[in-house]
């Protein structure tokens, strides 16, 4: 599980992407951070600890801050928040947050949507459950063992693993576990693009962190999905 996949064209073409919108679902992939929990409040904390420690004088980042770069690989998201700074300053904060942050939000865990907790299993007990995300490496792991919820999840995929982009992983998870008509959720429009590359259909997490405006199906609770697949 995990290994890493090159970016390859979508599963399927523009029919198939019209068919796999109107298809039951035979899985549901779930982006992780502004979808299924919020960790933005340790992650701040935790940056300005590494700041301090690498002896980088910047001002002090929010939950906001973070909240802003959600959805981004890792790195991506440390070099938009941390503008002004070298290449090599951003290397060394992009590290040590991988590593830090990871071993804050396993102390603490993260805060789990309402619902999340109570309709992951009602969701699990009709479909596979999955996770794409542009985290680093570790950071599900932290998510399925500090929620409880790692046995109702088979597979998952993200940045910090291959290097890919989410596209790529989502892509990755397709083929891997043979699904043909998955719904991939998630809250930015970066969810929504990765999941219009692959031909999937797409629910926004509207209650999470971004806009998506083009998108057709949205949910202000996570609790409105398990009617979406039920029906």
């Amino acid at each position: 599980m995990n290994t890493p996949l090159a970016a390859t064209s979508p599963p399927y073409g523009e029919l198939g992407m019209l068919e796999g919108m109107a298809a039951r679902p035979d899985a549901l992939i779930f982006d992780l951070d502004g979808t299924l929990w919020d960790t933005c409040a340790t992650c701040a904390d935790t940056w300005n600890r590494v700041l301090g420690r690498l002896g980088i004088a910047y001002r002090p980042i929010n939950a906001a801050d973070v909240r802003s770069v959600a959805g981004q690989p890792h790195t991506e998201g440390v070099r938009r928040v941390f503008v002004g700074l070298s290449e090599d300053q951003i290397r060394s904060i992009s590290e040590a947050t991988q590593i830090e942050d990871n071993l804050a939000i396993a102390r603490s865990g993260g805060g789990l949507y309402p619902g999340v907790r109570e309709h992951v299993p009602r969701l699990r007990a009709l479909l596979p459950l999955m996770i794409v995300s542009n985290c680093q490496r570790g950071y599900i792991e932290i998510f399925l063992s500090t929620s409880g919820l790692a046995a109702h999840f088979s597979d998952f995929e993200c940045w910090g693993n291959t290097g890919q982009t989410k596209s790529a992983n989502l892509r990755a998870l397709i083929e891997r576990n043979r699904l043909r008509s998955p719904w991939f959720i998630g809250d930015t429009e970066a969810d929504f693009e990765a999941a219009r590359d692959n031909g999937l259909r797409f629910i926004h997490a509207s209650y999470g962190f971004g806009e998506v405006f083009a998108c057709e199906h949205r949910i202000t609770r996570f609790t409105e999905l398990l009617g979406d697949v039920a029906a």
